[in-house]
């Protein structure tokens, strides 16, 4: 089991780990860092515990809300995916106008007056 030396709070910790989770060590060791980073610039100088106690509670603050902003995208995400699931089982039923029957049968009958009056000029302009 490897052991990883890492600093927090300008102390230095060796921490053992899994075989290949040493950057997952790493990279967890650097935010608390800086996490103990912040206490020690604004309070000063600490017990190693009460340092390490504080930035772990800093960082619990940060996860819990990050948390219920991963909550409510889960929930939106669900809503958006049910409208998205009924707008694919009942898609929106578009209705074209349709030109009423009367219409098209005054003008059928005005296309065939039309047509009447120009075989009778026709006729008379070949006579």
């Amino acid at each position: 089991m490897p052991e990883v030396l890492i600093t927090v709070g300008g102390r230095q910790f060796e921490v053992a780990c899994q075989e290949g989770e040493e950057h997952f060590l790493r990279s967890a060791a650097k935010t608390l860092d800086a996490e103990a980073a912040v206490l020690v610039g604004q309070i000063g100088r600490m017990p190693e515990a009460r340092m390490l106690l504080m930035a772990g509670l800093m960082l619990a603050d940060k996860t819990a809300a990050l948390e219920d902003q991963l909550r409510l995208a889960e929930e939106r995400a669900a809503v958006a995916e049910r409208v998205a699931a009924n707008a694919r089982a009942h898609p929106e039923r578009v209705e074209v106008p349709v030109i009423p029957a009367i219409v098209t049968d005054t003008f059928a009958e005005i296309a065939a007056r039309a047509e009447a009056l120009a075989d009778r000029l026709e006729e008379r302009l070949s006579a």
